[in-house]
């Protein structure tokens, strides 16, 4: 076609783009990275791998130890309306440090998917704040809850001494706030699903103490929206994936520069 002109050199045509093998190669990388920027570090999730730790820790204890001294532990830590009026702090505090069962794995997976991405992207602090938010805010509205029913002869006494422990509320408050840094399709997923495992489990249980906390849990994250998304961390780039980036553009630059 005139006007038109391919040029070519001393081996050949020209080639123009990124060749294919660079291609597979950027994707392996891209791919690598995106893994390796979502696994929790000591440097990128302190918090993450601390409470971890601490979960871990009291779990082991709880299945090695004697059974009556785990007991009289849990009792004590516990954050039920009786440890509620009497010692405040330490049952709040302490009541966070245990899991609700023998097993802490599935926590594990838990952290994994809430916490740990929202410490990345707000940082430590701003995490342990939501966690915290979620676990005091939802123990002392459900608690209040069972307060109220045994005050007015609802429900019995022995309620206020039921073992109140787990991280289930500061989980859900993490898993609430960090939804609301997606996307809008995928919030709308994450939402839809916690929403489809709290009924599911509150139809199961027929507990009032979770039928109250996490719904509150997962509200409260989500009250949290506006300040977490002041102190929102940019997106960085892995060492790896610049590399690759500036690799692709070199390469660009040279195709475009041979077709001219």
């Amino acid at each position: 076609m005139a006007g038109l002109r391919r040029d070519t050199g001393e081996y050949g045509p020209a080639t123009t783009g990124v060749p294919y093998g660079m291609f597979r190669y950027g994707l392996r990388t891209n791919v690598l990275d995106w893994l390796l920027e979502r696994v929790p570090t000591p440097r990128r999730n302190p918090f993450t791998l601390g409470y971890l730790a601490v979960v871990a820790t009291t779990t082991t204890f709880a299945n090695l130890a004697d059974p009556e001294l785990v007991q009289r532990l849990q009792e004590a830590s516990s954050s039920d309306g009786h440890n509620l009026l009497h010692h405040p702090v330490r049952a709040l505090v302490l009541s966070g440090f245990w899991v609700a069962g023998e097993v802490w794995v599935p926590y594990l997976w838990g952290f994994a998917l809430t916490l740990a991405p929202l410490e990345r992207r707000v940082g430590p602090a701003r995490a342990a704040a939501v966690f915290a938010v979620g676990h005091v805010g939802a123990t002392l509205l459900s608690q209040g809850v069972v307060m109220g029913a045994v005050a007015t002869g609802r429900m019995g006494t022995d309620a206020m001494d039921r073992l109140d422990i787990g991280v289930s509320y500061g989980v859900l408050a993490c898993l609430g706030a960090v939804a609301g840094l997606m996307p809008v399709r995928e919030r709308l997923l994450a939402l839809g699903g916690a929403s489809v495992m709290i009924a599911q489990q509150i139809a199961q249980d027929r507990d009032l103490v979770t039928a109250v906390g996490h719904p509150a849990a997962l509200l409260a994250g989500v009250a949290l929206w506006r300040w977490l998304r002041r102190g929102r961390r940019g997106p960085t780039a892995g060492p790896r994936r610049a590399a690759a980036r500036a690799v692709h553009g070199a390469r660009a630059r040279g195709g475009l520069s041979a077709a001219r």
